[in-house]
């Protein structure tokens, strides 16, 4: 019966709570108990949060048996990425100068969740600040996708995504600034939202192109953490308007992809591509055209997207060098390297990367989705790699020598995240060692809901979200 109950979404558990054929309490002790035995093989965990939350679920089950009309999430179990602030709960950002910090306040989006009444099972793994691809922390360690312990989860909320993934909560909470939430949902199998700019807000909100946003089995169950953390809220200059189209409803509405028109392109301008992503790929678009999508492959061009990243982050990563390093952090080579490129990089650079460029890639997109309802991409470029280090290990993909794995993670997923447009990664596939490669479906400007319905058809259409990691 346990290993039934972690399966189960967070829409099936709502509905099994109120019918009184489940309590919250058999499920929390259900996901604690699969959290101990997946915790040695992927090291998903930083800080658990079992006694706390096995109180929480026996609140709830009194809430439940006394008929009280309770939020959707009510008792649902999820964890919490450990760059988000949660009060009264450790909170390290993945840093050993941190390993003892406990906030004070909560972070925006997990202070609406915890309004609605989700139960905390702990705070999963991230590297330092998120400022690695890879989920590999000189704090915690290497967390590995559920589907081959050793095989990195990508980054950085790739704890969240391996939690989800591996039956530990149906839903997780983590943040995205160039793939953060994408990446990783797509090397471990999981669904993953980038919202729109603004859609969810984060106190004192300096970057427009970071934002949190869930991670989850089902888009349904994606939609549902999203519908309740979007919205206003004045400690974020960058939050807009709660949305007027519900999300829930989006990811419900009924039918294939009859009529929807999908612009697909492969490579989204970047020059590497693993051969099994772009035959899954492919085999994708085919099953779009046969639920009744017309799909229309396009070109964009893009800038490259490490010079990209070098030119609007690498003066900021030259900060977090030195500020870790005056805390007696010790620098992983991939800090140390952008904060050297970065010195080359220019004011002019700087300026025109963060204005002139992001329009330029936001008008891009804006052209290359002309007449479509959303793009679709591969998530990355390459599906999970061995362990090695802050980037992962060399290799030759194509016929191209790659210096290191994990800088071929972010190449599509950075792009939208410069045009703060909306973006989503659902399962698309196995490649024949039964590692998941993810499908990101990107959206215009504000066009949420619309991303969230063809991703949640598209995922009606197939079965890949319903296999699960043997661990």
């Amino acid at each position: 019966m346990a290993d039934e109950l972690i399966w189960k979404s967070a829409w099936e558990l709502g509905e099994l709570y109120r019918s009184r054929e489940l309590s919250p309490v058999e499920v929390v002790d259900a996901v604690l108990d699969r959290m101990d035995r997946v915790q040695p093989a992927l090291n998903i965990m930083v800080t658990e949060t079992a006694d706390q939350a096995r109180a929480d679920a026996r609140a709830a089950e009194k809430r439940f048996a006394a008929g009280d009309d309770l939020p959707l999430l009510y008792g649902v179990p999820m964890t919490v990425k450990d760059l988000a602030d949660t009060s009264g709960v450790r909170t390290t950002y993945g840093c050993v100068a941190f390993a003892d910090h406990v906030p004070d306040s909560d972070n925006i989006g997990w202070e609406r969740l915890k309004a609605q009444g989700v139960i905390l099972l702990g705070k999963t793994t991230t590297p330092e600040f998120g400022l690695l691809g890879v989920t590999e922390s000189k704090l915690t360690g290497s967390t590995s996708t559920p589907w081959r312990p050793g095989y990195n989860a990508g980054g950085s909320s790739g704890g969240a995504a391996a939690a989800v993934v591996s039956g530990v909560g149906p839903i997780a909470w983590g943040s995205d600034g160039g793939g953060s939430i994408r990446v990783p949902s797509s090397l471990c199998g999981a669904v993953g939202i980038k919202p729109s700019i603004g859609r969810v807000p984060y106190a004192d909100c300096e970057d427009g192109d970071s934002t949190d946003g869930p991670i989850a089995r089902t888009v349904l169950d994606a939609a549902m953490v999203l519908e309740a953390t979007n919205g206003h809220d004045p400690r974020d200059r960058f939050s807009v308007q709660k949305d007027a189209r519900n999300y829930i409803e989006a990811a419900l509405a009924p039918g294939d992809l009859t009529g929807v028109r999908v612009a697909a392109c492969c490579h989204l301008g970047q020059s590497v591509l693993d051969p099994h992503v772009r035959r899954l790929f492919g085999k994708a678009l085919e099953d779009m055209r046969a639920a009744g999508a017309v799909v229309e492959e396009v070109e964009i061009a893009l800038p490259d997207t490490e010079e990209f990243f070098t030119h609007i982050n690498g003066h900021s990563y030259q900060q977090y060098a030195e500020e870790l390093e005056a805390a007696g952090v010790e620098l992983w080579p991939m800090i140390k390297e952008v904060s050297k490129r970065a010195r080359d990089v220019t004011a002019r650079q700087v300026n025109d990367a963060n204005h002139a460029g992001k329009t330029a890639i936001y008008n891009a997109f804006r052209a290359a989705m002309t007449g479509a309802d959303v793009m679709v991409t591969p998530t990355t470029a390459v599906p999970a790699f061995p362990h090695g280090g802050e980037s992962g290990p060399s290799g030759i993909v194509d016929g191209i020598a790659v210096e290191a794995l994990g800088h071929l993670c972010h190449l599509t997923t950075e792009p939208p995240s410069h045009a703060g447009l909306p973006a989503i990664s659902v399962p698309g596939g196995f490649t024949p060692e039964g590692l998941p490669i993810g499908l990101q479906f990107i959206g215009g400007l504000w066009a949420d809901a619309d991303v969230i319905s063809v991703a949640a058809r598209y995922q009606r259409a197939t079965d890949w979200h319903t296999r699960h990691p043997v661990l």
